[in-house]
């Protein structure tokens, strides 16, 4: 299967990354390399793009769409949470920019294998990086009643997330849950059938859920984020398209921190805590899809980018 995936505001991100033609840049979700290639398209002479990814299929697809671009192109395979140990490794300490595109691919999504999707009776199991141990199947299996609550309500925002959680403990108490299509007609007989009709797919939470639990999405960008505006040089920027309110959430706190980090007492005259800001946010409010983009790429609907710039040293 070829890995297609159609880059989310793209243009938005490619203009707010204010590209140096002789920049370091970093793609930190590599996917099929839709941003990374119009970024490698901008650079010149000593100008560098660093693609980290953690999915093995995505590497491959990237490389391809790349190839053109070879000499100033690095593809790393690891989990953008460790690229200032990465890049340190390959001698690169700062950059110029940095983007992150957040969430499961469209190839992710439509390649039955992976059981990201609940459209396809297929192997439970959800794993961005397939060299970890931990599936959804596991989790599924697993947790206890308690933890599977709260994997739901936090991460899927689901109203039925008790019942949900209950159902799935009783049903494996039969036999161990293997497939997406098993946990599909859990997750139905768990949701009043008058809800079933009318808010969407019954699944499609949950599954968002124990995707963010098992790949630990949310824990992945909170220990990041500092690590990464520290990374740029002055006038560099972080742009972050986010696909879900945690998600954002984290991001517009992290960027509000930094922007401002003082802790004093708001009574206090001059700031005595010492805590210096990092940078400024450029965008006060999340920059959207236009209706345009959302009529041709219906996963864009929920896309948000927000876009911090480092001051300073």
């Amino acid at each position: 299967m070829e890995f297609k995936h159609t880059s989310v505001l793209l243009e938005e991100t490619i203009e707010n990354l204010k590209i140096k033609p002789d920049g370091i840049y970093v793609d930190g979700t590599l996917g099929g390399g839709g941003h990374s290639y119009q970024i490698a398209s901008r650079l010149t002479g000593n100008g560098r793009l660093i693609g980290i990814d953690q999915d093995g299929e995505a590497i491959l697809a990237a490389s391809q769409r790349l190839e053109l671009f070879s000499e100033k192109v690095t593809i790393i395979r690891d989990n953008y949470c460790n690229a200032k140990t990465a890049l340190q490794n390959i001698g690169i300490d700062k950059v110029d920019g940095i983007v992150l595109d957040l969430g499961v691919s469209s190839y992710q999504l439509d390649n039955v294998e992976r059981g990201f999707s609940y459209k396809y009776d297929t192997d439970l199991d959800m794993r961005m990086d397939t060299r970890q141990s931990v599936s959804a199947k596991d989790i599924v299996n697993t947790y206890s009643e308690m933890e599977l609550f709260r994997v739901i309500k936090d991460y899927g925002e689901d109203q039925f997330a008790k019942n949900i959680a209950k159902h799935i403990v009783k049903a494996r108490a039969d036999k161990p849950i293997e497939t997406t299509g098993e946990l599909n007609e859990i997750i139905k007989a768990a949701i009043p059938a008058k809800m079933r009709a009318t808010g969407g797919h019954p699944s499609k939470k949950t599954f968002q859920a124990i995707r963010i639990e098992c790949n630990r999405e949310l824990e992945v960008l909170k220990n990041s984020l500092d690590d990464f505006i520290e990374m740029l040089n002055p006038g560099g920027r972080l742009c972050i398209i986010t696909f879900h309110s945690l998600e954002d959430r984290i991001v517009k706190s992290a960027f509000k921190k930094n922007e401002n980090p003082c802790t004093c007492p708001p009574e206090f005259p001059v700031c005595v805590c010492g805590k210096a800001s990092m940078g400024k946010v450029v965008s006060r409010k999340p920059i959207l899809p236009t209706e345009e983009e959302i009529e041709h790429n219906k996963r864009s609907k929920s896309a948000k980018l927000r876009v911090f710039e480092r001051i300073g040293s």
